[in-house]
């Protein structure tokens, strides 16, 4: 996406541009009256916009939409459903464990309503694919009668390296055990399909579509199981979420899903990611693209020179009109060796210097062939003195 006449912004994985379609159903719901609670006709057509939506959302994952719970977005999906106490047809029971990838999220990463104690992270592969056999083993391991909750992300948000969800969900559910999936970076990207998976709930966020920032949902799986509700007081979302609901914000969410389900099919990212990881190698023989070797999100691509430190690129990338990022958004404020890198075993020289490219809906031709330029040059600079700072 451009924003001006210069500025080029590739930086989808923080937060997508607001689709035209999501744009024209905000404005016109923030039109209306009512709040979805009330019983009069104000109230009941609001109903009526998030009921609608709920069907839209399901439709990420191939779920139900009386299982889709709105929040105000990613984060708070997550930390509900990280919850120790769920419910059983309406009974509380308690898990004892909560297992995470070392890749997570931070908001999945920070363990949720679980202690410090109850939370452990296993370990990733040089792809960032979590070890099931690890999982297996750990599983297996617990005391018998003990339930465990294991937390894992559909798609990185800085390398774009798909989860082996189906494997997962296999052992997890053989196991006895209750799965989370974070989907935020995936849903509305690639298929997914929430039964397949059997996860016991998903996370979605609407700014990583093109839909407006502060909504997202926690959406459950098969029969009357969910966490013990975070925000507590009315009886809003069937009680699994208190709260005065943000219409519009849902309404233009279920907006931004449609679109984007609508474009799943394509390849068009995916060949723009493509291209410019094979013209960066033939300028670049020692570029380094983490996550390579496995399966990744059709528009994401985290990559290196050595020589390369990241905060200064991407300064310079900024001064030259191109939005790109150095990992989570939700790290932001420094930048430094990432945790997902570091996982996969990388050097943390290696490390500091990476600068993750996210496309979208948006993204040209023209905007990859600019920041391919761009990179070269300032690869080329900052390399250069690291040459002078080692030889001096």
């Amino acid at each position: 996406m451009t924003i001006g006449a210069k500025t080029t912004y590739l930086d989808y994985n923080a937060s997508a541009p607001l689709r035209p379609q999501a744009r024209t159903v905000l404005l016109e719901a923030l039109e209306c009256e009512g709040n979805a609670s009330s019983i009069h006709a104000f109230g009941r057509k609001a109903s009526g916009v998030i009921e609608a939506a709920r069907k839209d959302i399901a439709a990420l994952v191939d779920a139900l939409p009386a299982n889709v719970a709105f929040t105000s977005g990613g984060t708070e999906a997550n930390v509900t459903a990280l919850s120790p106490i769920w419910l059983r047809n309406g009974q509380p029971f308690t898990l004892s464990k909560l297992f995470v990838s070392a890749v997570e999220h931070p908001s999945v990463l920070a363990g949720g309503r679980f202690s410090a104690e109850q939370v452990e992270q296993l370990p990733v592969d040089a792809n960032g694919l979590l070890n099931l056999e690890i999982l297996r083993e750990k599983l297996g391991a617990l005391p018998e009668g003990e339930t465990a909750l294991v937390a894992v992300m559909a798609a990185n948000s800085e390398t774009g390296v798909l989860q082996p969800l189906q494997e997962i969900g296999v052992i997890v559910e053989d196991a006895g055990h209750l799965l989370h999936v974070d989907a935020v970076q995936a849903a509305g990207r690639i298929a997914l399909s929430q039964p397949m998976i059997a996860s016991h709930s998903m996370a979605v966020s609407s700014h990583k579509i093109g839909g407006p920032q502060g909504v997202g949902a926690l959406i459950m799986g098969k029969g009357d199981l969910r966490p013990a509700p975070l925000l507590t007081g009315g009886g809003q979302e069937s009680w699994r979420r208190a709260g005065t609901h943000n219409t519009a914000g849902i309404a233009a969410f279920a907006a931004a899903a449609r679109a984007a389900l609508a474009e799943i099919p394509s390849l068009e990212t995916q060949a723009l990611r493509d291209q410019l990881e094979q013209e960066l190698r033939l300028e670049q023989p020692d570029l380094v693209v983490f996550g390579a070797d496995a399966p990744r999100l059709p528009g994401t691509t985290c990559l290196t020179v050595p020589g390369v430190v990241a905060e200064t690129a991407l300064i310079a990338f900024d001064l030259a009109g191109i939005a790109v990022s150095s990992g989570s958004a939700c790290s932001s404020g420094k930048v430094g060796a990432s945790h997902v890198l570091l996982a996969m075993g990388c050097e943390e020289d290696l490390a500091r210097g990476a600068l993750r490219i996210s496309m979208g809906w948006n993204t040209s031709a023209d905007e990859m062939q600019k920041f391919k330029r761009e990179f070269l040059r300032i690869a080329a600079r900052l390399q250069k003195k690291d040459r002078a700072r080692a030889a001096s």
